[in-house]
């Protein structure tokens, strides 16, 4: 047994390739651990609720429920909830809409490889991570 408590973390996508992927950043680092993965909003509620993970990595374009209306619920909760949304198309109006719902960061899929890992960082340290600037 570790001498050291790990960060939970909860991975949140409808696609299993994606999981896969963070899965495999999230494991380079031994003080993380994945407690859990869901397909869809409405899941990941329910598994936040079981596992009360530390942290979320949840993806905005999803069934059932998208990622700001799952993390709405999620926070109303369990309002100590670290929220780390990712998507394919980030605009600033979707960042605007995170931080209105009360997510803590942001970022791209196509820059999951080089942000997950500060992304998680910043959020850890209770600082929000958003990009600087969206495209378009």
């Amino acid at each position: 047994m570790n001498n050291f408590s790990q960060t939970r973390i909860l991975v949140v996508d409808d696609s299993s390739v994606v999981r896969q992927q963070l899965r495999r950043l999230l494991e380079r680092h031994p003080e993380w651990e994945v407690c859990g993965e869901a397909i869809n909003g409405r899941e990941a509620i329910d598994m936040v609720s079981e596992l009360k993970p530390d942290l979320v990595l949840l993806d905005f374009a999803m069934p059932v429920l998208n990622g700001l209306k799952s993390a709405q619920s999620i926070l109303k909760m369990f309002p100590g909830t670290l929220i780390l949304l990712f998507t394919t198309f980030l605009s600033n109006q979707l960042l605007d809409e995170a931080r209105n719902v009360g997510i803590h960061g942001a970022l791209a899929k196509a820059d999951l490889v080089r942000d997950l890992a500060p992304g998680i960082q910043a959020l850890l340290r209770h600082e929000n991570f958003f990009p600087t600037s969206v495209p378009g």
